[in-house]
């Protein structure tokens, strides 16, 4: 399945007749490989049911418990690290650019993250399912917010940036 190419730099621009066009993508672990470089154990994503290019993406992971993290924080009452949780939503909203024509492959960094809230502890045996919106995209740079949640329930939530380097680069003053 392919997303149609749309030539524009922002979500605002899309008029909503080219939104309905946009065709959404399913990726599975071969698929997150194809789009992204994150690889286990870093990789906290594991599938993405639907990635709508430069637009939304919905995702989750499963969390095993022998996930890496979980003997140390903390010992006797494991949950997932706070800022692991956020990476979750940055890996996630990342696939809404790297599966925009051109992108595919690239790196892809967290440049700042704000208004964040933890509101419900996620442990062992839970699924933590995700939503990102990808609010704007100029010059290598995205503004993205995120929700996770757990059985409905939200879990975390957060507004941040993420950075494209070999976009940006083009774009620096020299």
């Amino acid at each position: 399945m392919t997303a149609h190419v749309v030539e524009v730099s922002t979500r605002s621009q899309l008029e909503p007749d080219h939104l309905s066009e946009m065709e959404s993508l399913s990726l599975d672990l071969a698929g997150l490989h194809e789009y992204q470089q994150n690889r286990h154990p870093y990789l906290l994503i594991d599938a993405a049911e639907e990635v709508v290019p430069g637009v939304s993406a919905r995702g989750h992971k499963q969390l095993i418990p022998d996930e890496w993290f979980f003997p140390v924080h903390f010992p006797g009452d494991p949950m997932m690290p706070a800022m692991l949780q956020i990476e979750a939503m940055v890996q996630l909203s990342a696939l809404m650019v790297l599966t925009l024509p051109e992108n595919k492959g690239k790196v892809m960094y967290l440049a700042s993250a704000n208004n964040l809230k933890f509101s419900r502890k996620i442990v062992p045996g839970d699924r933590l399912d995700l939503e990102t919106q990808l609010l704007s995209w100029r010059r290598g740079l995205g503004r993205c917010s995120g929700t996770g949640s757990v059985n409905g329930e939200t879990a975390c939530r957060a507004e941040f940036t993420i950075v494209m380097p070999d976009l940006l680069d083009r774009y620096r003053v020299k």
